[in-house]
């Protein structure tokens, strides 16, 4: 009977234990991201790195809204887009990228009913003092490091002009406008004309189509003007795959699109078809867009960071906010770990450089620099 006693006691034991980790692997396992993302119009790799997260963990994990194409003016489907994935009980945290104009308001909504998620902040395009109070990882490419490296890296290619495409709403943000100015510096320290150009925004009146049209028909004119040793540069996602189109024809040079990367632009403006098998291989993509450019006769005129930075906000980011939900680290400024998954995502070191400006330091806002490969 003792015997008995002990072999039941042994098996409710063992029952209850199962029991206790079945359903802490449920509740470990009821967790969901939500991904905010522009339009394939704005910017297609950021939203393929969503899609490529979605397809990875499941919509059972994973939720993925976009920014409407004309932000600016319907920012209350912004807002109702956050709070719309912030309503999913099991949703742990929000990956935004690019954060855009309205993405602020957004989180404050959020915020109303939901302060226990981890945000993830990645391209915002709202003042630093605004963004940094509501994200916990603010990311972004370093733009005052690109002020000198965009223009040197000109210079490497043969530029003797440098062109900048802007508009007002971008030139509004402190950082855009303290990269041009740093560009101009730059520009006259290494010998270089500087020429700022403004262009159509596209979410104005002439919408993405105008903004574009007009990037096609002023490269040729600026290469007329100053000859095919004029490197360009815009500002705007939308207007990369026109600036290279146009620079591709005219023979002229291009060190890098907005948000460096080899899948932002190259590939559409190229007429490149990435098969099923190779989407994701960067060096695929690299190879392709170096052999393409060697038959247009533009090898050595063109460049971009090996890595797509905005895609690796996206799927680094989720992994570092999913690392967080598992109780792997409870700081939520953790750059080694961030680097770390950086590195896992492109194979190569990002130099990270916490955020000053105005003498002010914010503890989670960093910028990313990355070296640039030439085709």
């Amino acid at each position: 009977m003792n015997h008995y006693r002990k072999s039941l006691l042994l098996v409710l034991t063992v029952v209850f234990v199962l029991t206790l980790m079945t359903f802490s692997a449920v509740g470990q396992d009821k967790w969901k991201i939500g991904i905010m993302t522009t339009t394939v119009t704005q910017n297609e790799e950021e939203y393929r790195a969503a899609q490529h997260v979605l397809a990875k963990y499941g919509p059972e994990h994973i939720i993925h809204m976009t920014f409407p194409d004309k932000f600016m003016d319907e920012q209350e489907t912004s807002i109702a887009n956050l709070v719309s994935m912030a309503s999913d009980p099991d949703l742990k945290g929000l990956v935004i990228c690019q954060a855009v104009p309205g993405t602020a308001p957004g989180i404050d909504a959020v915020k109303e009913f939901r302060d226990d998620l981890f945000i993830f902040i990645g391209q915002p395009q709202e003042d630093p003092p605004v963004i940094s109070a509501r994200g916990d990882i603010v990311m972004q490419m370093d733009e005052m490091g690109m002020g000198v490296g965009i223009p040197t890296q000109a210079k490497n290619l043969g530029a003797k002009v440098l062109v900048h495409y802007s508009f007002p709403r971008h030139m509004s943000y402190p950082l855009l406008s303290g990269r041009r100015e740093l560009m101009k510096e730059t520009c006259a320290r290494l010998g270089l004309e500087f020429v700022d150009a403004t262009s159509p925004d596209p979410t104005g009146d002439a919408g993405t189509t105008g903004s574009q049209q007009f990037i096609l028909e002023d490269v040729p004119r600026m290469v007329e003007k100053y000859g095919k040793d004029t490197c360009f540069f815009s500002t705007n996602c939308s207007q990369q795959i026109p600036l290279i189109s146009a620079v591709v024809a005219t023979g002229a040079l291009y060190a890098q699109p907005c948000c460096p990367s080899p899948y932002h632009g190259f590939p559409s403006a190229l007429g490149m078809e990435i098969p099923e098998d190779k989407m994701g291989d960067l060096q695929y993509a690299i190879d392709e867009i170096t052999k393409i450019m060697a038959e247009k006769g533009m090898t050595g005129r063109t460049s971009t960071w090996p890595v797509p930075v905005a895609m690796m906000f996206i799927e680094a980011g989720t992994e570092y906010v999913k690392d967080w939900i598992d109780g792997k680290f409870t700081e939520k400024v953790n750059i080694p770990l961030l680097k770390e998954k950086f590195f896992e995502y492109s194979g190569v070191d990002a130099k990270l450089t916490q955020l000053e400006e105005g003498g002010v330091k914010y503890d989670n806002y960093y910028g990313i620099l990355v070296d640039h490969i030439t085709f």
